[in-house]
Formats: C-alpha cells, sequence, structure tokens
C-alpha cells in the first residue's frame, strides 16, 4: 500500500499480550493510527520463562527496539534434554537466523513490559473488555463492555486463546484440553541445587512428566516448569505441594528438592489447553494473530516467537500489497502453514518416542555413543 494509504489507516488491536503489543509496534511504524484495548485494568504477566528465537530477536532489530529487549535477557546457546535421571537424550544449538545465533531466554513479566515500553505514550488502553466485534465489510465496529464503540478500517485481534475475535467472526470452537497439567515458579539461582551452570535450557522426560530448567541469570533466577498429564481439565485447578512431588517421583533427587521448597503462593497452575486449526484468519478489514489464530502447547516454545512473527508478517503484507484486502489474504497465505505445522509438532510434545519424529534421525546420545 501507498505510504499515504497507510497513514490515512485507522486501526484497532484488542489485547495486550505479546502479539497485541508486537503488532502495535510493527503497524505504528507503517505511518498507521494505531489503538490497542487490553480488557484488564493494568498488565501483570504471570507465569515464568520463555525464550526468544533469532528470527525474534530480527524482527526485534527491524524494529529499532533490539537493544530494549535484550537488556532483560539472557543470551543462550544451545537446549538440552535429558532422561529423568540426567542422562543425555539430545543436544542441540539453537537455530540460527543469518548473524543472529543465540536464543534470548526472558521472564514473560519482563518481556511484556519491554514491549509496551516502546508504544507511544497513550496507544494503550486499558480497562476495554471486548463485547462484541460487527464486521461492515470495508470497516468494522468494535464494542465494549460499558457502551463505548470503536470504528477501525482494520481490527486486529490478538485477544489470546478465549478470543472474542475469532469466536464472533470465524470459528466457534473453544479450547482442547492436552490432558497435561503446567507448574510454574520461578526462583533464585541458588535455590536450583546447583543445576543451573549456564544460560541454557534444559528439559528433563520422565513417564507423563517434563521437568523444564530455563535460566534467568540476567536476574539471577531461573524458570522452574513441570508439565504433567493429568485428567483433570479446570482451567485453573487446585494442587497441592504432595500432587507436585508425585509428579516428579523417580526424577533427580535435586529436581525433587527443588520441588519440595516450593512456595506454592508463588507457583501459577493451570490445564493446558490450545486450540486446533482455524481455518480462516481473516475477513476484509478484521485479522487474527497469536493465540487468538493458532494457540499451540507450549512443549516447542513457539508461541510467542509465533506471536511476534505473525506481526511482522502482517506488516510486511500491509507494506506490500494493494489494499488492506490483499494485504490479509497475504499475510494467512504465509502464516497459516507454517502455525499448522507448529500446532501439530507441538501436540507430540516430548517423550523419548516421539523425539525422533520431531527431529528425524536424531538418536538418543546415549545410543549414538554406543555405537
Amino acid at each position: 500500500m501507498q505510504s499515504s494509504d497507510l497513514k490515512n489507516l485507522k486501526i484497532a488491536v484488542v489485547g495486550a499480550g505479546y502479539g497485541g503489543a508486537a503488532a502495535a509496534k510493527a503497524l505504528s511504524l507503517l505511518g498507521a493510527d494505531v489503538d490497542v484495548y487490553e480488557q484488564a485494568s493494568q498488565i501483570r504477566e504471570v507465569g515464568a520463562g520463555i525464550g526468544l528465537r533469532p528470527s525474534t530477536m530480527n524482527r526485534f532489530r527491524e524494529w529499532g527496539i533490539f537493544d530494549a529487549v535484550a537488556k532483560v535477557t539472557s543470551p543462550s546457546e544451545f537446549f538440552e534434554i535429558l532422561t529423568a535421571d540426567g542422562a543425555p537424550i539430545m543436544k542441540e544449538p539453537w537455530p540460527a537466523d543469518g548473524e543472529q545465533t543465540h536464543t534470548h531466554l526472558v521472564h514473560r513479566g519482563d518481556f511484556i513490559d519491554a514491549l509496551l515500553g516502546v508504544l507511544p505514550e497513550g496507544m494503550v488502553h486499558l480497562g476495554h473488555k471486548l463485547e462484541s466485534v460487527r464486521d461492515n465489510g470495508d470497516r468494522s465496529v468494535l464494542t465494549f463492555v460499558g457502551g463505548k464503540t470503536v470504528e477501525a478500517d482494520l481490527v486486529v485481534g490478538a485477544d489470546g486463546i478465549r478470543s472474542v475475535v475469532r469466536h464472533q467472526l470465524f470459528s466457534q470452537a473453544g479450547p482442547v484440553f492436552s490432558g497435561e497439567h503446567a507448574y510454574r515458579a520461578v526462583i533464585s539461582v541458588d535455590g536450583a541445587q546447583g543445576m543451573v551452570v549456564d544460560d541454557n535450557l534444559r528439559m528433563y522426560i520422565g513417564r507423563g512428566t517434563k521437568v523444564y530448567l530455563l535460566p534467568l541469570r540476567h536476574r539471577g533466577q531461573v524458570s522452574f516448569d513441570i508439565t504433567a498429564l493429568c485428567p483433570d481439565s479446570t482451567w485453573s485447578p487446585q494442587v497441592t505441594k504432595d500432587d507436585m512431588l508425585a509428579t516428579v517421583a523417580g526424577f533427580d533427587e535435586r529436581l525433587v528438592e527443588i520441588t519440595r521448597n516450593l512456595d506454592m503462593s508463588t507457583v501459577n497452575v493451570r490445564a493446558v489447553y490450545d486450540i486446533d486449526s482455524v481455518d480462516t484468519w481473516h475477513s476484509d478489514s478484521v485479522v487474527l494473530v497469536g493465540d487468538a489464530a493458532h494457540s499451540m502447547l507450549h512443549h516447542q516454545g513457539q508461541g510467542a516467537n509465533s506471536a511476534i512473527e505473525d506481526a511482522g508478517a502482517l506488516a510486511d503484507a500491509l507494506r506490500e500489497a494493494d489494499s488492506v484486502k490483499e494485504a490479509l489474504a497475504r499475510y494467512q497465505a504465509t502464516r497459516k502453514p507454517v502455525t499448522d505445522k507448529l500446532q501439530a509438532i507441538s501436540r507430540q510434545g516430548w517423550s523419548e518416542d516421539e523425539i525422533n519424529d520431531v527431529f528425524p534421525g536424531q538418536k538418543p546420545a546415549a545410543a549414538a555413543s554406543a555405537e
């Protein structure tokens, strides 16, 4: 689209999470008039650590915000998968993207703060819970609880796994329970029982349980995550310390001790959900990004990265296409095949038997060394 057309484009982003904040930044750099509407009255990101892949960091460099994000991260060289008692299965460097070779490990809260911190003052409007979206073809109207309405040339639905935008316009299918729970806490490096010696992600696999140690050494902490099979689909289940200890029975005793020492009031507990692939992400004036379009299980660590890539691809498409309608079609054609594949791979999870499905030809390290 012509620069003059982009500058006349009024865009409303629904949701101020990773996808919404990144989309707001990328689209505002086009010169468009962007506003972000977030239902929460204050931004408080719970959870723990994530990894920002080299391609994601390249997008931040392109947008001029690399330093703002990098200063709250720890660069990581590789990730490693081990058995429950610490025997190596595989060790891989993070996939590079050009000169960018490091994945950057970051706390979710720090990441959101960094993204929101690079948006212009007044762009984000808190306390706006979306009630309905009406698609009028070339423009759409948002109505929020309390009666406020906003009209925009383009609505970006970045409102997460339980997206109102997706549900009202594109798919009424709800989130899908994975049969797992995730228990997440941030502990001090000193409390990690000597298991964190560098800035690299390690995952320990036992029967039905995965334990992740993700260093956040720039803040002297470690993200400690347990993902365990559980039939309870309650969105925010009630879990005791004994329940958690049962999931790590048979693991390296240091991991058991970390679990035993957790302050349960600091542990984020949730059932793990994703969504089935959504056939259509856009109309002529509404589009989905991030979890609203393709929420996926966390096993491959691709949720936040995919949301950032969505934002970049959407901005690219608007710059390159002749109209908003054409741009949205181009965006979906670019991103949907990628995220469909990632959703499917993420559902495979990580087990010793499934590693070869994700990394074809990869043999467990112990088996390889025996040959």
